[in-house]
């Protein structure tokens, strides 16, 4: 085990602080999630168009806490593709390198969700502009001025959008950027679970700071237990920070030789999961941006993941993310509340 010991939870404080606004970009993933919300007259299931997609939800969560971000990436020419730049824009988020495909429609996902909150996806993607993003259309200058550079294996499920994201990516590292990795695995998006495995491989080998739920690590590395799959990615890809999220069993962070391990927030109103994992991973970032990915203790560590399972609590109480992520004062009203 690389780590010494996995410390759970002991109360601290969480404190604001005035926060300097960096610039940083997340990578292309954007699409409607049409949600389920009750059901017509006919008893007919009513699905409500939510704009999403996990690095804009990161994004959002972001800028709801003062931060300065830009996502690149594209839509269809439509009126989906309308509406997500509406909401992208009205959330703070910079546009400017959010495409519209004239000839390829917005990616779109039914969102099936279970009596405890759960979900489960179908896709309609083939192909979706999401897709369509080129090389070529990779803006250079916004990525080398960036702090902190997210990305996950949705770009990467095929060669064009694939070679995009490396591209990016690459740009990021050259230029000394902080490399967040989410797999943010959804296997119906993919010709099989090996090309997945290697798009993963990729994404743990380039990142310093990898969010991933429990589940991934389990299917990624084989072990059940969650220490022994830790270790086997830190053996392997040397990544500094690994931030695990367990659902309703908390979340974890394994820094150096230390392990925090902090409990949930269980909200007794909780509607959907959907957004909770990319608020968690926006709140985390927002706590290496302030403080840098080399000055964490294990109090630090505590506070960024109570912060983290603050956030990630109030979005399950709420249908969708990206237009509805919670203020800075309502995660600290629920700190003060569990206190």
């Amino acid at each position: 085990m690389t780590s010494d010991h996995c410390v759970k939870e002991s109360d601290h404080e969480t404190t604001a602080r005035c926060l300097k606004r960096l610039k940083r970009s997340l990578y292309p993933w954007m699409l409607i999630d049409f949600t389920e919300n009750g059901v017509s007259r006919q008893n007919n299931p009513v699905f409500e168009a939510n704009p999403g997609g996990a690095p804009c939800n990161v994004l959002s969560m972001l800028s709801k806490l003062g931060e300065k971000t830009a996502f690149i990436g594209k839509v269809g020419k439509d009126f989906f593709g309308e509406q997500l730049i509406k909401a992208v824009t009205e959330v703070g988020i910079n546009a400017d390198n959010l495409y519209m495909d004239t000839e390829i429609h917005t990616t779109l996902a039914l969102v099936h969700t279970a009596s405890n909150g759960d979900r489960d996806f179908s896709f309609y993607r083939n192909p979706g502009a999401d897709m369509a993003l080129t090389e070529a259309e990779i803006p250079e200058k916004l990525i080398g001025d960036t702090k902190v550079f997210h990305f996950g294996t949705l770009s990467m499920t095929h060669e064009g959008v694939r070679a995009a994201t490396k591209k990016a990516v690459q740009i990021a590292k050259d230029a000394g950027a902080v490399l967040s990795f989410d797999p943010n695995l959804r296997p119906p998006l993919w010709k099989s679970m090996e090309e997945a495995h290697e798009q993963v491989a990729y994404g743990l080998s380039q990142c310093d700071v990898l969010k991933i739920s429990d589940n991934e690590l389990q299917w990624f590395t084989g072990e059940e237990e969650f220490d022994r799959g830790i270790e086997q990615l830190r053996r392997q890809y040397q990544i500094p920070m690994i931030l695990l999220s367990m659902g309703r069993e908390g979340s974890r962070a394994y820094y150096q030789r230390l392990c925090v391990e902090v409990a949930p927030f269980l909200q007794e109103n909780t509607v959907e999961t959907t957004g909770a994992g990319d608020t968690f991973c926006a709140c985390c970032l927002h706590y290496i941006l302030k403080y840098g990915l080399d000055n964490f203790d294990s109090e630090r560590l505590t506070e960024m993941l109570r912060f983290a399972n603050a956030a990630a609590a109030i979005i399950t109480t709420r249908k969708g993310a990206l237009r509805v992520m919670p203020s800075l004062a309502e995660v600290q009203t629920l700190l003060a509340d569990m206190q």
